[in-house]
C-alpha cells in the first residue's frame, strides 16, 4: 500500500473512533462491579471446581517410576 493509502485508513479508523459514544468511568467502574458482584458464584478462582473431574488443570495421572 501506498503512503497515502495507509494514511486514508488511518483517517478512516479516526473517524469510526471519534463516533464511538463515551461513558463515564465512574459508571463502567459500577457496572463492573455489579457484573463481578453478580457471577462470583460462577467464578472457579473465588469458588474453586465443583469436582475433580472439572478442572482441567489437574494431572490426568500420577507419574511413576518403574
Amino acid at each position: 500500500m501506498s503512503n497515502v493509502a495507509n494514511q486514508r485508513k488511518l483517517v478512516e479508523q479516526l473517524r469510526r473512533e471519534a463516533g464511538v459514544r463515551r461513558q463515564p468511568l465512574s459508571a463502567c467502574i459500577e457496572d463492573l462491579k455489579k457484573y463481578c458482584e453478580d457471577h462470583r458464584n460462577e467464578d472457579v478462582l473465588l469458588v474453586g471446581f465443583a469436582t475433580d473431574k472439572a478442572n482441567p488443570f489437574k494431572e490426568k495421572s500420577s507419574c511413576t517410576v518403574l
